[in-house]
């Protein structure tokens, strides 16, 4: 065993950082903290990146392990101190430890109690939401800090293609046409690294088959891949749409919704898509309201479903949704009189309501956008709200309520505090 970890560290330690990659934005005090740091996200969003990047400037970066690698398969739980004893063989004694990919070994949270018990500072990163929380939560409860990481934002993007920002840019009207260019550009082509750099279709069909077999079905030791292919389409198909789990079963064709539910979960695990409830006062009227999907990236869900050219609203929608998770917000969509896309909770209070609209083409769509909104602030009695589009920008007192209608690319580069 330990010749072969030798052979895997090694190999692995053949990855260094490149001038190439995208600096990530990890949250302030993140990696001075002494609690053991998680990562989680989807496949190929850059987790393992990341952890080259916190390496990169560490003093102590050589005990690391990719365990996404099919050498080993037969790792076990009690290998942990194989690999730890191998570690201070090849680099003597240090305290700090970096495991990629850890969720792939049953009982691994027990060794990294132990090490965190013993003083030592953990990085791990994981492509499984529930498997993390649920084994973070039984034994490492008050030990640990999160983050979540997405594909690139659009900030990122830009710096992904060499744009660097500036005032001039942002206000001059070549500056905002170039912007305005560069958004188009990644509204159709999402935010996976890989994806980026080749374009290549077949890299967003291996990311895929990645998840649903390994992550979804291998993993939760299910049979039918057909149920799933036929789920995971017509949830892509009707990105931003209302579904219920009732619903969906005559569509797939399963006997009951318990089986959706379960379906759903495990794919939001992977963080391929996620649903958010109606808001209401009452959770048990949230569960059983109808949901809305939404998915990872634009361009995932351009693979995985059927779209017609004139989808650029959904797709908008679906945008914006994954920057208010990125940015960690509370995501609720709004039906009382009228519909409103996006209402923020923070605490026990709604702070924030968005509507989304690729463009007005219309001074029916402009005043059906503004109704919703409008009804939604007068609800929660909010002072302003917004309206994203895809290029449109104005402000609007409507009712006596100020109304910011934001182009994305605007919006997208400002951090929303409320």
């Amino acid at each position: 065993m330990k010749d072969l970890l030798k052979t895997i560290i090694f190999d692995q330690q053949a990855n260094n950082w490149s001038p190439e990659f995208v600096k990530r934005q990890i949250p302030e005090g993140f990696i001075a903290s002494p609690e053991i740091m998680v990562i989680s996200g989807i496949r190929r969003c850059g987790k393992s990146t990341l952890l080259l990047q916190i390496r990169k400037d560490a003093t102590e970066h050589d005990f690391f392990m990719n365990f996404d690698d099919d050498r080993l398969v037969n790792f076990t739980v009690a290998d942990f101190q194989i690999l730890h004893e191998t570690f201070i063989e090849l680099f003597g004694d240090q305290n700090v430890f970096y495991f990629d990919e850890i969720q792939n070994i049953p009982g691994w949270e027990r060794f990294v109690r132990r090490l965190h018990d013993n003083g030592n500072k953990v990085f791990l990163t994981g492509s499984n939401a529930t498997m993390l929380s649920r084994e973070l939560g039984t034994h490492l409860t008050g030990r640990y800090l999160s983050f979540e990481l997405f594909p690139f934002s659009f900030h990122e993007y830009l710096t992904y293609t060499g744009h660097i920002l500036s005032t001039k840019q942002l206000h001059s009207t070549a500056g905002r046409s170039l912007l305005q260019r560069q958004f188009n550009d990644y509204f159709q082509t999402g935010g996976f690294p890989g994806y980026l750099k080749t374009k290549n279709e077949e890299y967003l069909k291996s990311l895929y088959q990645s998840i649903l077999y390994r992550d979804v079905m291998v993993r939760n030791r299910l049979t039918n891949e057909k149920e799933l292919l036929e789920l995971i389409y017509f949830l892509a198909s009707n990105t931003a749409k209302l579904s219920s789990n009732n619903s969906l079963t005559k569509i797939v064709g399963v006997k009951n919704a318990t089986t959706i539910r379960n379906y759903i979960e495990f794919l939001e695990n992977t963080y391929l898509l996620f649903q958010i409830y109606k808001f209401d006062h009452s959770v048990k009227k949230q569960i059983r309201n109808a949901k809305k999907t939404y998915f990872i990236d634009n361009a995932l869900v351009k693979k995985l479903g059927f779209l017609f050219s004139d989808e650029s609203g959904r797709l908008l929608e679906n945008l914006i949704f994954i920057e208010l998770k990125r940015r960690g917000k509370e995501v609720f969509y709004h039906a009382n009189r009228k519909e409103c896309d996006f209402i923020i909770k923070q605490g026990t209070q709604i702070i924030q309501a968005l509507q989304v609209c690729h463009t007005f083409d219309s001074p029916d769509t402009f005043n059906r956008e503004l109704s919703g909104l409008m009804d939604a602030i007068s609800t929660y009695q909010l002072q302003e709200g917004y309206i994203i589009t895809s290029y449109t920008e104005d402000e609007i007192l409507h009712e006596n309520k100020k109304i910011h209608v934001k182009p994305a690319w605007k919006w997208l580069l400002e951090d929303l505090r409320s």
